[in-house]
């Protein structure tokens, strides 16, 4: 699951944890746009519910230093021996250039090297030199962890696909269906057998479909008009049913672009329905080749209206059906 829930303070979320563990839920990732950093809701976790896994879904890689970056990451693996994974990845030219005051220039530069400059200096091996994007001094972590956290990357297009493959822990699919994830696999080419493959899947479990289609749409023209996003769902084949949308947005029609999304896209990239149909929905992309299909629950009428009652009682609907 995809930490935290909105609606939810995080002082609050020991209780979210612990039903998210009774659920049969096994992990719990973090993502880090514009509301909680990647790290917090993590570390809360790590002491709130130490059987769940964590994972960072993404940290990007320009909003923070390199020697930050790891003693973070070195922190959380502290924390949580062996519990935790890191996953990084570009971002997008609004949360780095707009929001961050970082210039976003040479993602794919950037991004393999700072997953190089973690795989070492989360060994404990001091790293001294320069990198294409940077340059770092004799830095060395003061306190390494006894095991150092497996480094995922987020992957879109082949590109990053084959780095994520050749020199990463795992792949980190984001905004795919389930019918997309073997073309995505293929992408990466040859890769190691311990390599992860994790997905965000993003899961509205109502059975009012005119609302989820609607909350879908406004996700699909916020997300999916990002240049990389965008290119990424050509490569994928929708060229066809999104070019009118992206059309649209490009002329300044945003109520125009959010109507010109296909039911059928949304109902691929949005899961909803009952949460026993969103849970079979999930499985579809475990079965198509996901290690760990990672939810993120978006807001619907009956959780709006039951609070925290409604929260308890969905979450045994939506989780493993098969025990962890």
């Amino acid at each position: 699951m995809t930490v935290p829930l909105g609606g939810i303070p995080l002082a609050e979320h020991a209780a979210v944890y612990a039903a998210l563990d009774r659920a049969g839920f096994t992990d719990v990732w973090s993502s880090e746009v514009n509301g909680a950093d990647a790290f917090t809701p993590l570390a809360l976790a790590a002491a709130w519910q130490p059987t769940l896994r964590l994972g960072t879904a993404i940290t990007p890689v320009f909003t923070r230093g390199p020697g930050l970056l790891a003693m973070s990451a070195a922190a959380l693996a502290d924390a949580a021996p062996g519990r935790f994974a890191l996953g990084i990845g570009a971002s997008s030219p609004v949360v780095v250039g707009d929001w961050n005051a970082v210039e976003f220039t040479e993602p794919f530069r950037r991004t393999r090297d700072v997953l190089r400059f973690l795989k070492t200096a989360l060994r404990g091996e001091t790293v001294d030199g320069a990198f294409d994007t940077f340059a770092v001094r004799r830095f060395t972590l003061e306190r390494p962890p006894a095991v150092p956290p497996s480094v995922l990357l987020a992957a879109l297009r082949p590109g990053m696909l084959r780095l994520a493959a050749a020199e990463a822990d795992g792949v980190i699919l984001n905004w795919l269906a389930a019918d997309d994830v073997p073309k995505a696999l293929a992408g990466l080419g040859a890769r190691a057998p311990e390599f992860e493959v994790v997905a965000r899947i993003f899961v509205c479990p109502t059975e009012d479909a005119d609302y989820a289609r609607a909350l879908g749409r406004r996700l699909i023209t916020s997300y999916l008009t990002v240049p990389a996003y965008a290119e990424f769902h050509r490569w994928l084949g929708r060229e066809s049913a999104l070019g009118p949308m992206w059309a649209a947005w490009a002329a300044g029609d945003r109520r125009g672009a959010g109507a010109a999304v296909p039911d059928e896209v949304v109902d691929e990239l949005v899961l909803h329905g009952s949460p026993e149909h969103c849970r079979a929905e999930v499985r579809r992309y475990a079965d198509a080749g996901v290690d760990v299909p990672v939810l993120a629950l978006l807001p619907t009428p009956e959780l709006t209206s039951g609070g925290a009652a409604a929260l308890a009682a969905l979450l045994p609907r939506l989780g493993p059906a098969e025990g962890r």
